[in-house]
């Protein structure tokens, strides 16, 4: 059921960023030869309204083939009036962005819907208390909660943490226990710790853990569409600073995961609930659309690229070096995609 799902849930994903480049390619007068999800030996066609509806064997993409178009081959053009090689640059570029944009418009839809159910977050009650740090030495307990740091009301453990990684100096908390309010004054310490690309950082802590008490996140109607957007373009720096420190090295290769990590982290989220199910879903969305985005040939930023070059210079791409440039792309995508399978199938060995 798990691997079902995931499939689902994946070529859901891939239908929604090829419906964006069709809906935009209809818009400027282009002929869709083909909308298909997966690769490969199509299992399923219908023809309807000019083009070829597919299913195909191999789950892990999916295309949308306009006339004058061909990732495969890209020295077949065309220069009918529907064809997509008859467009302007800034034509096609609306064409390529509109993808990625249908994914992060996906997501912004699911964060929507999980802001409207009332969403949880983690409150500021204290777990654990590390021997001898600067929380156990100010006397705070297991089960305090800490309710304002130097008179800033904190209602989320995320604030909190904040506050104090931000923080200059002594702190005064005000913390509840039991049905009792005190006052207690502290120094956090500069410790090392791992941020969530697995990098060590140093950063200001107290020493405590949270006790994993949550509460429902206040949000009016229109408070969710502001709670959208936040998670929306959260999710878009995440995935941007992880490709990009992946890229530079800051971050360790086997950190990278493949479609086993994708099925197997959408079992999950599925087995904790819908809510927890949208989530991961909006973010795979959001990572669609980002690594769409990267200038690499046979993708849709590697096409900007080309359409940038061709505003700029006035004359577009030979066909020699974007027949290359797309053949490198390629091997680009499934060198990753391989190296993705790989720590996917180390990960489950160890």
């Amino acid at each position: 059921m798990g691997i079902f799902l995931s499939l689902l849930v994946l070529s859901a994903l891939i239908f929604f960023h090829e419906l964006g480049h069709y809906a935009a390619a209809r818009l400027m007068g282009v002929y869709v030869e083909v909308f298909s999800i997966g690769f490969g030996k199509r299992v399923a066609t219908i023809k309807k309204w000019g083009t070829e509806w597919s299913i195909a064997l191999i789950p892990l993409g999916g295309y949308v083939r306009m006339k004058g178009q061909d990732d495969m081959d890209p020295s077949k053009k065309s220069y009918d009036p529907d064809s997509y090689n008859s467009k302007t640059p800034l034509q096609k570029i609306f064409i390529l962005v509109a993808g990625p944009l249908a994914n992060f418009l996906l997501a912004f839809v699911l964060y929507f819907a999980i802001g409207l159910s009332g969403p949880k977050e983690l409150s500021p009650v204290i777990g654990t208390v590390v021997k001898d740090s600067p929380a156990s030495k100010a006397g705070l307990q297991e089960k305090d909660e800490i309710i304002s740091i130097n008179g800033e009301q904190v209602k989320s453990w995320n604030k909190m943490a904040e506050l104090i990684a931000g923080s200059n100096g002594s702190l005064q908390l005000e913390i509840k226990r039991e049905n009792y309010l005190q006052q207690i004054l502290l120094t956090p310490e500069l410790n090392e710790t791992q941020n969530m690309y697995g990098e060590n950082v140093k950063r200001k802590m107290i020493g405590i853990s949270a006790a994993g008490v949550t509460h429902p996140k206040e949000l009016s109607f229109f408070g969710t569409f502001g709670y959208a957007y936040d998670q929306t373009v959260f999710a878009s720096t995440v995935i941007f600073t992880g490709v990009k420190k992946l890229i530079f090295g800051e971050v360790p290769a086997d950190q990278l995961g493949g479609v086993i990590s994708i099925v197997k982290l959408t079992s999950d989220a599925s087995e904790v609930g819908w809510i927890s199910l949208f989530f991961f879903t909006a973010l795979i969305s959001v990572n669609l659309g980002v690594l769409n985005l990267l200038p690499i040939p046979a993708l849709d930023g590697g096409h900007i690229m080309f359409n940038i070059y061709e505003m700029i210079f006035r004359r577009e791409v030979s066909e020699r070096v974007m027949v290359n440039l797309t053949i490198a792309g390629w091997v680009i995508l499934f060198g990753l995609m391989g190296l993705g399978l790989y720590n996917d199938i180390n990960r489950l060995a160890q």
